[in-house]
């Protein structure tokens, strides 16, 4: 994939994050996507579920932030996305799995509330997700049943990552 074409994938990738359509990546993003995780698996804000997704988010954020936001004004702008975000993601998927993984492993949580899934989220649930971040409905019932790679009827944390990671860009790292 030469450099042109690398950059208009990770620019679609921005509107992945940009949840309010605003034009920029901030925090509200992130807690606009924890609420509606909340909001789908009803789980309360104030419990310990609810708050280790809005504090994942959180964590999201601010490592978005801190390779990203250049100019220091607490928003990521498309073109600090694709130039800062992607290359340094791209250069360091550890990195990409450090500040991604504590939202994805409380969304699992969130999303498997009574611990059925043993370690992971169902495929049914992973779909809820995807759909409430935005993932059309035709589209997200197939991808969570692809997340689900050892068909052992349950998408974990590294699943996801790995998945995720690809989707942004970025090599998923070793586990």
């Amino acid at each position: 994939m030469d450099s042109a074409e690398y950059e208009r994938k990770i620019a679609a990738r921005f509107a992945t994050f940009d949840q309010d359509g605003s034009g920029y990546i901030d925090r509200e993003d992130f807690s606009t996507a924890a609420r509606a995780v909340l909001a789908e698996f009803a789980v309360a804000a104030r419990s310990d579920r609810g708050q280790a997704v809005f504090a994942g988010a959180e964590a999201f954020w601010q490592g978005m932030a801190g390779i990203a936001d250049v100019d220091g004004d607490q928003r990521v702008s498309r073109e600090e996305f694709v130039t800062g975000a992607a290359k340094r993601l791209r250069d360091n998927p550890h990195r990409f799995a450090e500040i991604a993984r504590p939202f994805l492993r409380a969304v699992i949580a969130a999303a498997d509330a009574d611990g059925a899934a043993g370690g992971g989220a169902t495929p049914e649930a992973t779909a809820r997700v995807l759909r409430v971040l935005g993932t059309p409905e035709e589209l997200a019932g197939p991808l969570a049943a692809a997340l689900d790679a050892d068909g052992d009827g349950r998408i974990t944390e590294d699943e996801i990552l790995a998945a995720f990671a690809g989707y942004c860009g970025v090599a998923a790292p070793d586990a």
